[in-house]
């Protein structure tokens, strides 16, 4: 089998690095500063926490958890028959003759994808906020999808 035109060798996954940093450090100050300040409450106000209050901060604890999981769990992975892409707990697949062009203009948050049928899909797992890395990601994926478009003799 031969090499496929655009040097990269498939599956390739692209993750954010931005976010997987915010949940990583964000998620887990927030549980230091919670503990350091529960702990810090008098004991006689901590009794005073009924059972209600405190399934209501757990609950929020873990929507909170939710969405930053969310966040890092975003990818996008070029396989040869097509492209997966994550983008928090929703999965899409897009063979590559779907995918008209990937664009990252100046100051967008993501790549968007301009699909065939002419709707546009974001792929927040290639996010503007990591500058060169983005910029790398986007000339890979583009490679790969204009590869897939070249017919083969």
């Amino acid at each position: 089998m031969n090499a496929p035109a655009h040097g990269l060798d498939l599956p390739r996954t692209w993750r954010p690095l931005g976010p997987r940093i915010a949940g990583i450090f964000g998620g887990g100050s927030l549980v230091a500063i919670m503990t350091v300040l529960w702990l810090q409450l008098d004991q006689d106000v901590r009794d005073s926490v009924t059972g209600l209050q405190r399934g209501i901060v757990i609950a929020a604890f873990l929507g909170g958890f939710a969405c930053l999981y969310a966040l890092v769990r975003s990818r996008a992975t070029a396989r040869p028959d097509g492209l997966t892409v994550v983008n928090g707990y929703r999965r899409r697949e897009y063979e590559y003759a779907e995918i008209v062009a990937v664009r990252l203009p100046p100051g967008a948050p993501w790549v968007t994808l301009d699909l065939a049928n002419g709707e546009t899909a974001s792929v927040m797992g290639i996010q503007g906020s990591d500058g060169s890395r983005a910029t790398t990601a986007v000339r890979e994926l583009r490679a790969i999808v204009d590869d897939a478009h070249t017919p083969r003799d």
